[in-house]
This record gives structure tokens, sequence and C-alpha cells, in this order.
């Protein structure tokens, strides 16, 4: 084109071509456009992961989210049902109408608990006697025995527990945690997950991402073994200096880059990554090394038995990264959906609470002794809950009708039950809390109105809580 009409300058981008053309008028747009995206409603400050001030005094400084991934079975746990073994072998009402579930279990006869159910603490909570360890923190629990949720398979009831949406492609709740408040340990990730040793939860990464937000707000996975952080360690032969000589260069050429690209954030992300890579060779090495934990607090964790020493591992090193300023922390317990017990449910749920119940109710514990409990907000619970109705002829199917999550610490009531299901426990009826509403709950608890922290994206602000979403009142201390 500039050999034909040498006139007309050669344009290297579109931007150069919008501010050439009319004027620059074009080029104003653009820029409009671009103020918009870097608009305080972003709150992506210059440095992203710098501390930010909540809305209001929070209650909560951190979150630990003890995730069951597959469905614990609330009445079992949490949730007596005197009218469900009463019932037991005879057919759900036709007061109930067709119930739908994954494995067309509608129409299936109830089956009862065979769980002893007694009442625990000054609050009298019902716990059941497969969480002898959980109930003696029954004045530190608050139970949603009413949740209910969208989705009625896994995938999706995980993301949606995770993100707010049955849908992939949203920022996780520990992304908006980060988001919402930054940093204070900028040593260490605000956002680690624990996965077990073998599979990841169903969905992988997108339940720690942070789908339309820049990547460095992603939840941070630790793995088991004596190497958790993945790639971590450098080279041999690599010293510091060497490292800090790599970075500067790295920032050199990213500053030369970003003054024609000021929006690209995917870029501001990978550099802030290699920055806490370098500085968590550092300090992440003390954060998982437990020779300074007394055997006591091994013990307490379960560390010395077998079946809960891999999940009470990864229990203390939530309390030692909270302890150490990491805004969220997420433990999963049975990734892979291994709650999900579609068949032998005594064989399933005792295997499972036996892995679980001591380590969690360690972590309440220990927080509590330490003065930590009151400002870290721990959450227990999975996906969504399972049907009275039997599936064969010792399992149960899905149930996102209504379910138990429960809460400890981190402004909530201690001691407390809020909402009810119906008398088999399928339904939610009073009380009812909607995953939405439960996000918007843990927000709050944050120093968050879950109606104005957003992300400005594709022409709107978006929020966790999508267009819904309220605060459970009666739970706040």
């Amino acid at each position: 084109m500039s050999h034909r009409f040498p006139h007309v300058p050669a344009l290297a981008s579109r931007r150069d071509f919008l501010t050439a053309a009319g004027g620059g008028f074009g080029a104003l747009a653009l820029s409009a456009l671009a103020a918009a995206e870097s608009s305080p409603a972003t709150h992506t400050p210059a440095d992203p992961l710098a501390p930010k001030k909540p809305h209001f005094e929070a209650k909560a400084k951190s979150v630990i989210f003890l995730f069951m991934e597959g469905g614990p079975s609330h009445v079992d746990l949490f949730d007596p049902k005197p009218e469900l073994t009463k019932q037991h072998g005879k057919p759900l009402p036709a007061s109930f109408g067709k119930v739908l579930t994954p494995m067309g279990t509608g129409g299936n006869n109830l089956l009862a608990s065979k769980r002893k159910f007694a009442k625990h603490g000054k609050s009298g909570l019902d716990v059941s006697d497969w969480l002898p360890h959980l109930a003696k923190c029954a004045d530190d629990l608050t139970v949603l025995r009413a949740c209910w949720a969208d989705g009625l398979n896994h995938v999706g009831s995980v993301c949606q527990m995770n993100t707010g949406s049955i849908l992939a492609g949203r920022p996780s709740l520990g992304s908006w945690a980060l988001y919402g408040l930054g940093s204070v340990n900028r040593n260490l990730p605000g956002f680690v997950v624990f996965t077990e040793g073998g599979p990841e939860p169903l969905g992988g990464a997108r339940n720690y991402g942070t789908g339309y937000m820049p990547a460095t707000y992603q939840g941070t996975l630790f793995r088991n073994g004596p190497n958790p952080i993945l790639n971590l360690n450098p080279p041999a032969g690599v010293g510091g200096e060497r490292q800090k000589d790599k970075l500067a260069l790295i920032g050199e050429l990213n500053t030369i880059h970003r003054r024609e690209r000021a929006s690209d954030t995917e870029l501001a992300a990978r550099q802030a990554a290699y920055e806490l890579a370098f500085r968590m060779q550092a300090s992440a090495p003390d954060v998982v090394d437990l020779s300074k934990e007394s055997e006591k607090t091994k013990e307490m964790y379960g560390l010395n038995r077998k079946e809960t020493a891999e999940f009470g591992h990864r229990c203390l090193l939530a309390r030692r990264l909270v302890e150490r300023g990491v805004r969220f922390v997420q433990v999963y317990c049975g990734a892979g959906s291994q709650w999900d017990a579609h068949s032998d449910i005594e064989g399933n749920h005792t295997k499972m609470c036996g892995r679980a119940d001591q380590p969690s109710a360690a972590l309440i514990r220990d927080l509590k002794q330490r003065g930590m409990l009151d400002d870290t907000l721990v959450i227990w619970g999975g996906e969504f809950g399972r049907t009275p109705m039997s599936e064969g002829a010792s399992g149960r199917d899905h149930n996102p009708y209504g379910f138990s999550m429960v809460m400890a610490g981190g402004g909530v009531k201690g001691g407390c039950v809020h909402g009810t299901t119906d008398e088999f426990g399928l339904y939610g009826v009073d009380g009812r809390v909607h995953v939405h509403d439960f996000h918007a709950t843990i927000l709050h608890l944050l120093g968050f109105d879950h109606t104005k922290l957003t992300f400005f994206h594709n022409g709107k602000d978006e929020r966790l809580t999508d267009v819904k979403g309220k605060v459970i009142q009666e739970i706040l201390a």
C-alpha cells in the first residue's frame, strides 16, 4: 500500500490507525473504553495483590473451606428425621409430587438412617455418631439445614458451590476473596487449594480459577509430599543472583511491552507470578515444615493414624497458612466424588467420616485455642446432600433440594441451627439458603456488600452472586 501511495504512512497496528484517523477521535473512543476497563469499578490497582480495605469492618480475615466432595448425607449427619425412621420401606407420599433425581430414584422407597443422633454442647445441637469429634465442637457450629442448589450432577454442582454457577468460566469464591481483599503476605499466595494425592476435584482448575478475572487471583495448588508446590525449587546450579537478574530482565522487557498494551492484565499477572514464585522459595518451605509443631498438636489432627493422617496434614497446613495471612484456603476431602454413596451409604460414610471428622474438629479447636477462630471462617460441606429415598438396597441419590452446610468462627453464631427440611429431609422448607445466599453471607463476613464487589466484564459489572443472593442475617454473631 505504501508503495502505491507513498504519501500514506504505513500503520503498524489498529491503535496507530485510530490515532491517525479522523483527527484522533477513534483513539479517544478507544481510550475511553480502556479507562472503563481499568476504572475503580474493576477494583484492580497497579499492584493487584496490594492489601485493600473492605466495604465495612470485617468479622473474618480468612476463610478455610473444608470441601467434602461427592455429597455427604445430611439426614445421616446433621439433620435427624424420626419420621423417616418410622416410614422406612414405604414410598414417598404422593403429596411430594414427582421428584427429579439423576438416577431416577424419585419413586423409590424411603431409607431410614442407621445412625444414632444425640444433642451436644450447651446448645443441644444434633450431630450423629459418625462425627463424634465435630460433636464436641457443637457450641462453635452453625448448621444451615435448608440449603439448596441448581445442579443435579457433580460437575455442575461442585462448580456452583465454588463459583456461583453450574457453568464454567466464572471466578471462584477464593478468587473473589483475594480480588476484594488483596494479600497481606507477599511471600505466599493469597489463595491456596489442597487436593489429595490422586484425583482432582471434578471440573479441575475451573473450581479455583479466575474465569474472566486476571490470572493473578487464581488458587495456587498445593500437593501432598515434601514438595507440595510444583517447580518451586530452582534447578541445580541456579542461584539467587541469577534468578534476580532473570526477573529483572523479564521486568524490563515487560515494561517496554506494556507501553503499548497497558491493559494487558495477563502479562501483569504472569510477571507477578514469577516474582511470587521467587519469594516463595524462601517462605514456603517453612510453612510446610511441621517439625516445629508439637507432638500433641500432630496427634490432635490425627497425623499418627493412617485413616486421618493425610487430611489431618492438610488441615494443619491450612491453619499455618492463615496464621501467616493467607486469605482463602480450600481443603478437599474426597476429591473425585468420594462421598458419592449411591450404594452402601454405611460403608462409604463410615470410611469418609473416619477420614474427615477428627482433623476437621482439630482445626476448629486449634484455631480457637490460638485466638484465631473469631476472625477465621471455617466451612464444612459438599456440593449437595443425599435423598431420603433409597438407591438400590442401601444407597442414596443426589439431593440439591435441601441439605446441610456447616460454618464455624469468623462472625457466625455458635450452637446455631438455621432452616428446616421437611419430615423426611428431601426439601428445604423454612429458612432456605441458596448457594447465592451462602456466598453473599461469606462475602459479608469478609466485609463486603456482595452487590458492590464487582468486576467489569463485557460491558457490565459482574459479581459472584449474579443478580441474586441475600445475607443470612439470622446466623451473624
